[in-house]
């Protein structure tokens, strides 16, 4: 594994900056690959939800990145400002990594599925971006891999995981539920999505996949 960090110095929004790290596998047999976000509520990120993807992605001959994307105290749009730097940094270093900048897919888990689906829906401009060339390229995937993914906002009773939405919104305005909804802002530019999810699951309701 190798660590690099997405910008040469921390971005307006916060002061630290956030790492990706980089997985080659030993018999790569693709040009495509994974952009992993880990779940953990935006409070935390899971090991096993991003290092293991990885892992698991490389023993299969996959190219796989990790995004350290900021959790709480920090807050909305920090984090989706990480995932689409580590989209157009990854784009930008594609023949670093022999892979091909049109088949890069994004991954979530839990909150990270948000994440992914939310850097694969919102279109709206956020603060700090357009700061040099990687900010150039495209921040939208090519595919999403959606695990358990948290979409729905609170109002619904028993399907959302509220407190996700509320430490990714902090105590901002509220309606931010709403607009932060990826299920409310599919286009026709929205990338294709696997979605896979369990009846079973008791952290994040299973509705969250049929919306």
């Amino acid at each position: 594994m190798e660590r690099y960090e997405l910008w040469q110095t921390a971005p307006a929004l916060c002061d630290t900056i956030t790492t990706i790290d980089c997985y080659i596998p030993e018999n790569k047999c693709s040009d495509a690959a994974i952009i992993i976000f880990p779940g953990g509520g935006y409070r935390s990120r899971a090991a096993h939800e991003g290092e293991g993807y990885s892992l698991f992605f490389n023993e299969h001959g996959i190219t796989a990145f990790t995004v350290n994307y900021h959790v709480e105290p920090s807050t909305f749009p920090m984090q989706l400002l990480d995932a689409r730097r580590a989209i157009r940094w990854v784009r930008a270093n594609a023949d670093k990594f022999g892979i091909n900048p049109e088949r890069i897919a994004v991954m979530g888990s839990s909150a990270g599925g948000h994440l992914a689906a939310l850097v694969s829906t919102y279109q709206k401009e956020i603060a700090c971006e357009n700061l040099d060339n990687i900010d150039k390229q495209n921040h939208l995937p090519n595919a999403q891999i959606l695990c358990y993914p948290v979409i729905e906002q609170p109002g619904m009773e028993g399907v959302s995981h509220a407190a996700s939405y509320l430490r990714l919104i902090g105590g901002q305005n509220p309606e931010m539920e709403t607009e932060l909804n990826p299920a409310k802002n599919v286009s026709g530019n929205t990338p294709q999505a696997f979605i896979w999810h369990t009846a079973e699951d008791k952290g994040v309701n299973v509705i969250n996949s049929y919306i």
